[in-house]
């Protein structure tokens, strides 16, 4: 073990397979493992987040994993805090923090620091909802391109509440959170960190990916997940939780607002759309190593690119 703290980031699009190379990473080596996923977070979104098996977390712990109820919500300085305070205890214990997931805005917290931004303004988001009631979300995303294009790039046009705060915070400070976030606390300066992308070589090979993987969620009762998840919520889609990609289409077939094949087109697509966003957001990052998903030599691979930025394991 080096004596300078160590942390790996393991990054890439939904269903590109990071979870399983993780796993396979820390049955062989002194990883533990933390969970960068603004879904897997809360308790009772299991199958629509491909959350591990309970049996899999009690042979190999995933931290900040089932951490909040699914009526609250949880920040990205919220995760920045928990992540660091989980890294400190395994790196006290000799271990090294293996970071997974697919959540670009906690990595960009993590890493770049957060700045404060402003507190939220009733009189703008009441405006601003106004707005949107009359001309659509998409136009206010439209907005929100042409004033800040590198926050619009990972914003879905249909995000209500992420366009709405982006653009609050833009009226409120005179700043985008582009901005904001370039003049945080920096990148998180105790560690040194290896950055790894994992995505398949072709695009079309990773939408097969994350059709196979709805369909699956869907088999293994995702429907019946998200009604209950709306009864938890009070049937509130304006939370977090309610948001996330999949539950948000599906919870639309449980309320009779779309059909089933109409939830599921839409989900897939939408899950499309989330993985091109994070991939964009990762290539425009410097200094991260891609690996190919289908590599079928990808741990040793993995392990072999740790070893040559000075990771002994």
């Amino acid at each position: 073990m080096s004596a300078t703290p160590f942390a790996v980031m393991l990054m890439g699009p939904t269903a590109s397979g990071k979870s399983e190379l993780a796993v396979r990473l820390a049955e062989r080596y002194p990883f533990e493992l933390i969970s960068v996923d603004s879904a897997q977070v809360y308790r009772g979104m299991d199958v629509g987040t491909a959350k591990p098996a309970p049996a899999l977390r009690a042979r190999i712990p995933h931290r900040l994993v089932d951490i909040v109820e699914p009526y609250e919500t949880y920040s990205a300085a919220r995760f920045r805090q928990d992540a660091l305070r989980e890294m400190h205890d395994i790196w006290e214990r000799r271990r090294i923090p293996l970071l997974v997931g697919g959540t670009m805005l906690y990595f960009r917290a993590l890493w770049h620091g957060l700045s404060p931004l402003p507190p939220a303004d009733a009189g703008v988001r009441e405006r601003l909802t106004r707005e949107a009631a009359r001309h659509g979300w998409p136009a206010l995303h439209e907005r929100l391109a042409r004033v800040d294009a590198v926050a619009a790039a990972r914003i879905h046009p249909n995000d209500s509440q992420r366009i709405q705060r982006a653009l609050e915070v833009r009226e409120s400070s005179g700043k985008t959170m582009t901005e904001l976030f370039a003049a945080g606390a920096g990148p998180i300066a105790d560690y040194r960190s290896v950055r790894l992308a994992l995505a398949p070589a072709s695009r079309q090979a990773l939408h097969e990916r994350i059709a196979q993987r709805f369909y699956a969620m869907l088999e293994a009762g995702l429907v019946d997940e998200v009604t209950a998840l709306m009864r938890a919520t009070g049937d509130n889609r304006s939370l977090p939780a309610m948001r996330a990609v999949g539950y948000r289409q599906m919870a639309a077939f449980v309320a009779g607002e779309l059909s089933f094949d109409e939830a599921v087109s839409q989900g897939i697509a939408a899950t499309r759309q989330l993985a091109k966003r994070q991939l964009t957001w990762l290539r425009g990052e410097s200094g991260v190593h891609w690996l190919d998903a289908d590599d079928p030599q990808l741990p040793v691979t993995a392990v072999k690119r740790l070893r040559e930025e000075g990771l002994s394991v």
